[in-house]
């Protein structure tokens, strides 16, 4: 299971992508974190955003080369067909908290993207999970996202909206859990010359968990960006929220952060953001939680065939529990080697710590998780645009009350884009 890993965006464009891409610019609210290995995610960036782009701050980045055949094309509208197929077993997986179990896992997920002229995406990927211990339940799932953008004279204006749904064995709950999201984001980056501009977004994050604790979020996050040198800038950063929590007490949050992007050379780059939070509960009696936050990657490759990155996040956020909010720090790092031209060795493992903190006064809290986990991946490429591989993935979590588990996971990917 692979922790939610930030995009790496130029440091003029920055929240305008992250805020278009994946609602990043705020707060990280992890939603229940899988057990299962994470599916491919398909670009959903319109060619006009690219276009606007400067990837200078971003070590990985590669040019987009026109495709040799488009199938699909039919007028402006092109259909991108990416689907995927995963088999696994495992072992300690939790069907309740307490009750390890092994079953074997086949998702098939028959999705597609389509893009309409050069501003506008469309992405729908639909999942069937099939489980062969009959005490977890086969699921149909969805994943919708469509994504507006645009460039006019020293603005670029962004608008995405997305839905997923999915009910899988999670981390925090100990069981299979069902979770509906929607999230909205409208974002706009202006250039008042070559040094300075100023980058805005709102969001709108409503998430909704099956006899857990949900809640609707309204936010933003606005930053003041100043740039030295081309591969190097500044910026500061005011952000406030509203949770509109279910059963809990409503919560209003601001944060005050600074940023720094930094191509130290064409090898390395380093990108970090972070300050601090003031939470208050509404009700309840409970005090304010002051904490830090923070989220930060280092990206290094030191050849053309090795890329290296180190990622840490902090992050506040209401919990799946009654009563409790969450306070996620994880550390993680990633090493990516091809391999004889079409083979890639990915190797990738990380630490998270899952502290819960009363919203009610002095309220019971569950237990704190420390989780531990290991990847491993070895894929090649198949017929241009396929991709067969192979992996493995260990996972431990250290927690009293039924919560705690090791899990073992082994097993196969087949996916195909245009």
């Amino acid at each position: 299971m692979k922790l939610i890993k930030n995009r790496i965006i130029s440091s003029r464009r920055a929240p305008v992508f992250a805020g278009i891409l994946s609602g990043l610019l705020l707060n990280r609210h992890v939603q229940a974190q899988s057990v299962l290995p994470s599916a491919p995610e398909s670009a959903t960036t319109p060619a006009a955003l690219l276009a606007a782009e400067n990837d200078e701050m971003d070590v990985f980045a590669t040019s987009v080369a026109q495709t040799e055949s488009e199938p699909f094309r039919f007028g402006p509208v092109i259909l991108r067909p990416h689907p995927y197929y995963q088999f696994l077993y495992g072992s300690g997986i939790l069907v309740n908290p307490g009750q390890p179990v092994h079953t074997t896992i086949q998702q098939i997920s028959p999705g597609f993207l389509v893009d309409v002229g050069s501003h506008l995406t469309l992405d729908y990927t639909p999942t069937w999970t099939l489980y062969s211990n009959k005490n977890f339940k086969n699921t149909f799932e969805n994943a919708a996202g469509l994504t507006w953008g645009g460039a006019y004279n020293s603005w670029v204006f962004g608008v995405s909206q997305s839905y997923a749904a999915s009910s899988v064995p999670t981390v925090q709950t100990g069981t299979q859990t069902s979770q509906e999201n929607y999230l909205t984001t409208i974002s706009a980056s202006y250039n008042f010359n070559s040094k300075m501009s100023v980058d805005l977004a709102a969001d709108q994050n409503f998430n909704f968990a099956d006899q857990l604790e949900s809640y609707r979020e309204w936010s933003t996050l606005d930053w003041l960006n100043y740039q030295f040198w081309p591969r190097l800038s500044v910026a500061t950063g005011i952000g406030l929220g509203y949770d509109d929590v279910l059963s809990s007490p409503d919560m209003l949050f601001e944060q005050f952060q600074g940023r720094v992007q930094w191509r130290a050379t064409d090898k390395i780059s380093f990108q970090l953001h972070g300050g601090v939070e003031d939470r208050q509960f509404h009700g309840g009696g409970q005090s304010d939680l002051i904490s830090p936050v923070f989220d930060g990657t280092i990206q290094y490759q030191p050849f053309e065939v090795t890329k290296l990155s180190l990622t840490a996040q902090r992050s506040v956020s209401p919990s799946f529990f009654q009563g409790q909010t969450t306070e996620n720090t994880s550390f993680s790092g990633d090493l990516n080697q091809r391999l004889l031209g079409n083979f890639n060795l990915d190797l990738s493992g990380g630490y998270q710590i899952t502290k819960y903190t009363a919203s009610v006064g002095k309220g019971p809290v569950n237990p704190k998780d420390d989780y531990y986990f290991l990847n491993a991946k070895l894929s090649c490429i198949l017929l241009k645009r396929g991709t067969i591989a192979a992996f493995c993935q260990l996972g431990d979590n250290s927690s009293s009350g039924g919560y705690g588990f090791e899990s073992r996971e082994f097993g196969v990917q087949i996916g195909y884009s245009y």
